[in-house]
């Protein structure tokens, strides 16, 4: 393309008159009052959507379309933009990228063909994280800009050679909650404060950590979108830049995915290249390039899920002070290594101070969207070609190359586990099949029914990013120095994180492929707009892929052996889906206790859940609904029906959002507890088991300072909600502590309990968001149902050992010897040889259950989930049936130098 030709597109736009055929077309200032960009003052989604609605109205080269309805209800749209003759051929140009994504039976020359007849389909948004604001905003200048802009030359080409599918926000209910949020608190002491809640209804930020799982319905639904319109090019404006850069592009740093086709990641730094070389021009100055701080390793954002769909997916950071609010700096406001302005080989201009304000990251962004446009009109062909060599590629290689395949065998610990994931790959647009008649393979046998995923498909490369052994690279900040920690996590293994078996084909799929065959259903009524786990709602995706996760389904319930109980193993999620209805319909809910073992180091038997009282129908549905394999007996245990709290602070946690998902996806009933609740005391009235995620200290006791935001959200939990926990506690009630806050229980409860890793640097231990092995007792109700060697997701996790005047029961531990990594990166394994990974702490009649580890990590660990339900249900009833001594666990011998205070 020419680089030379590539000017200020935007403002060339804003200055020249408006063409007579665009007299009609309505700015944003005529329908909001006000220019886009002005101080002080955000747009909401449904203002955005008012503006959006005239300029489709007024011209043809719009089309607006319904996507989905978000967690709060609003609808979701895109709007489509292009030249008219384009969108009167929209359904012609999607057929033809579509069908390029998918290339099965496509020659070069016919795929040539299609390439000289299609258009461009890029993706740009405007944004996930809503307190980025100018991304929002720029996406309404930019469709302006791009409809009135038809006498310049390169817009009309791009009218005539794209269609964009933007998205106003894929975030719409985070738009208003922050713009209402802001606009409520300018010209007060509180015009820049947080905002006391999460922006996504359970997430917030992690909304762009939610690419693969698709667990929130903004994410399956920009999901859909991608396999509706399968984009060539997909542009995900962010708004963090490192100060004082103005904008971050792409390249990005090391490392960088390996199930990537290489095509990606070069269209990714061409664009980023060209991007840079547009501000340049323009004379806008601070443009650097990702060499250092974002890596593209993990797959879950949701730009980069789409790269492994052979999709050039990309995001920029553009800088941000707060909100709309302007903000003026000098160099001495600078970092001191930055105060000389000295250009750099990827910071070639840097920025020299002065305001910032909203309106100049729009207009940076504005730039990268044009820019990334322009370079699809010029380089259309070559494009779309581009995806159908990917795809083509990738199917090639996995035909002749291991692994061939997956065998996902019905038979697992927990079969809708296995649903779960699946449904999630087929979501995603991969291929599932399943056989038709027993096969042996490698030397095991499937039976007929088996799910079988063949990687001789285009979007290979995401299920083998995803059920790959993740080895991060040892990358160093310096020769010889600390371990360069990953931006995000270093593993994710999904199999291991869901407790699925699944099997690498290495034979080639030729040798067996008349015995397998594509796995239908008849696309069902689901509602699409309910949040929860895929085997309990699957989307109503409207394509292809709904009716394969239709037909993805487990082996039916069934209940053996008869008896008034119905007997559910903890190993099965789906169990405490029938104790939360169970609870709901007034049923008795037991837990009938496992036996710990009489040798020492060894794990004992697990425990179950009973339901009795169910009348026969209602039994036969539980069954028949949540797939349950049950026996029928009588059952012997405690009578289980908890009061269970949430700990919510009002810095909002995305882990609490997290728990909080969970917990309502599987129906368990509990009640959120905020910082005045804590304060008021009398716990045990009211909660028999307090479950605080993974939340620091300063959050959970120190809270906001009253000096930055409103005083009802000022503050934590304070010194009298500790006292108030403690007696709580001690009383009888049952506090658990998820990763982080564990800490803050050991050290504010004052519990014999230490971590053993605290004050430890990362050149002598690292271990973040990795999949570890752990030995459990499944004889404590908390690890009921686990297997005695299971996998587990840790990052920034205390490991935990026993001091003086310790009673309780460890849960679980890490082996003796050896390295328990199974996912990510790992430095200093001896520092967790035979410590404890969980631990029940006695403290007065109660108990505190310490989990150093993330069992509901991002919703991702189905695995594990039974480890947070068990919690939640861990009464004082329950305690007190199993309290027995076990000899699961022996405190290893350490020096008595290692003992120090840092452990507190």
């Amino acid at each position: 393309m020419s680089l030379r030709r590539l000017t200020l597109v935007a403002s060339a736009i804003l200055a020249a008159p408006v063409a007579a055929s665009a007299q009609a077309i309505p700015s944003p200032e005529s329908v909001l009052g006000r220019p886009i960009g002005a101080d002080f003052v955000l747009t909401t989604f449904e203002q955005s959507m008012e503006y959006f609605d005239a300029l489709a109205a007024a011209s043809d080269r719009v089309l607006m379309r319904d996507v989905g309805t978000t967690s709060f209800g609003r609808t979701a749209r895109i709007a489509l933009i292009s030249s008219a003759e384009n969108l009167r051929n929209l359904d012609r140009h999607v057929e033809i990228a579509r069908r390029l994504a998918n290339p099965a039976g496509l020659t070069d020359d016919e795929a040539r063909a299609l390439t000289r007849e299609g258009r461009a389909i890029v993706h740009v948004d405007g944004g996930l994280h809503s307190t980025e604001v100018a991304t929002f905003e720029h996406t309404i200048q930019l469709a302006y800009d791009l409809v009135t802009g038809d006498e310049d030359p390169e817009v009309a080409q791009i009218l005539d050679e794209v269609i964009l599918l933007l998205w106003p926000s894929i975030n719409p209910d985070g738009q208003t909650l922050i713009a209402d949020w802001y606009n409520g608190n300018v010209g007060t002491r509180y015009e820049v404060a947080s905002a006391p809640f999460l922006y996504q209804k359970y997430i917030g930020h992690d909304n762009n950590r939610d690419g693969y799982m698709i667990n929130m319905i903004e994410s399956r639904f920009a999901t859909r979108v991608s396999r509706d319109y399968e984009p060539q090019i997909i542009y995900n404006p962010h708004q963090t830049s490192p100060f004082p850069t103005r904008i971050w592009i792409p390249p990005f740093a090391e490392p960088i995915s390996p199930r990537v086709h290489p095509l990606m990641w070069r269209t990714v730094n061409v664009m980023g290249m060209n991007m840079s070389h547009a501000l340049e021009e323009r004379g806008m100055k601070g443009a650097t390039h990702m060499g250092t701080g974002f890596d593209n390793w993990y797959p879950g954002f949701m730009d980069h899920a789409q790269n492994f769909h052979n999709i050039a997916s990309f995001l920029t950071e553009t800088a941000l002070y707060r909100y709309a609010t302007p903000q003026f700096y000098t160099v001495g406001d600078f970092p001191a290594s930055d105060r000389d302005l000295r250009p750099g080989s990827l910071y070639s201009s840097p920025w020299e101070g002065g305001w910032w304000r909203i309106r100049d990251a729009i207009d940076y962004m504005l730039v990268a969207s044009f820019s990334v446009l322009d370079f699809a009109a010029k380089n259309r062909e070559d494009v779309l070609y581009n995806r159908y060599q990917a795809g083509r590629d990738v199917t090639a290689q996995y035909a002749e190359a291991p692994p061939y395949a997956y065998f996902i065998p019905q038979d697992q610990r927990d079969p809708v586990a296995a649903v779960e994931l699946l449904r999630r790959l087929a979501f995603n647009g991969v291929e599932v099949h399943r056989t038709t008649e027993p096969l042996l393979v490698d030397g095991l046998s499937y039976p007929a029914g088996t799910w079988v995923i063949r990687m001789d498909q285009p979007f290979a490369n995401f299920v083998a990013q995803l059920f790959d052994v993740q080895e991060y690279p040892d990358l160093r900040v310096y020769p010889q120095g600390p371990p360069d920690q990953p931006y995000d996590v270093a593993g994710w293994t999904l199999p291991y994180q869901f407790g699925v078996g699944v099997h690498e084909a290495r034979t080639p799929v030729a040798e067996y492929a008349a015995a397998l065959e594509p796995v239908a259903g008849e696309a069902k009524p689901w509602d699409f707009e309910g949040d929860g786990a895929l085997f309990d709602s699957p989307p109503d995706v409207g394509f292809d892929t709904h009716s394969v996760a239709a037909g993805i389904v487990p082996p039916a319930g069934r209940v053996t052996g008869g008896g008034s109980a119905l007997i559910l193993d903890a190993a099965q999620n789906n169990t405490f889906k029938a104790v939360g209805r169970a609870l709901e319909a007034g049923a008795r809910v037991r837990f009938v206790p496992g036996e710990p073992s009489e040798v020492e180091g060894e794990a004992g038997t697990t425990g179950y859940w009973a339901i009795e009282g169910l009348s026969g129908d209602a039994r036969s549905s539980m069954v028949s609904d949540f797939a349950l394999q049950a026996r029928g007996g009588s059952a012997s245990g405690p009578e289980v029906a908890p009061r269970i709290g949430l700990y919510r602070p009002w810095s909002p946690s995305m882990d609490e959002g997290w728990t909080r998902w969970v917990m309502e996806s599987y129906d368990l009933p509990f009640t959120s507890l905020y910082n005045p609740d804590v304060r008021a005391g009398e716990l045990i009235e009211r909660y028999d088991v307090i479950v605080i995620a993974d939340i620091g200290t300063g959050t959970i006791v120190d809270g906001w300072s009253e000096a930055n935001v409103p005083g009802r959200y000022a503050g934590g939990i304070g010194a009298e909600g500790v006292r108030a926990l403690d007696d709580f506690v001690r009383a009888g009630g049952t506090l658990v502590t998820i990763n982080g806050s564990s800490r803050f229980a050991m050290d504010r409860l004052h519990l014999p309990v230490r971590d053993v890793v605290r004050g430890l640097d990362n050149e002598e231990f690292s271990l973040g968001g990795s999949v570890i092995e752990i030995h459990t007792d499944p004889s404590h109700p908390v690890m009921s149902g686990m297997p005695a060697r299971a996998a587990t997701m840790i990052g920034g996790s205390p490991v935990f050992s026993t001091e003086e005047g310790f009673e309780g029961r460890v849960l679980a531990k890490y082996a003796s010897e050896g390295s328990p990594l199974l996912s990510g990166y790992l430095l200093g394994e001896e520092h967790l040889h035979g410590h404890a990974a969980a631990i029940e702490v006695k403290h007065g009649e109660g108990r505190v259950v310490l989990l150093g580890m993330r069992p509901q990590w991002r919703a991702q660990p189905f695995g594990s989930f039974r480890i947070l339900f068990n919690a939640a249900l861990y009464t004082d009833a329950v305690a007190d049936a199993t309290d027995v001594a076990s000899v699961f666990w022996t405190a290893p011998e350490t020096d008595d130098e290692d003992d120090d205070e840092s452990g507190r």
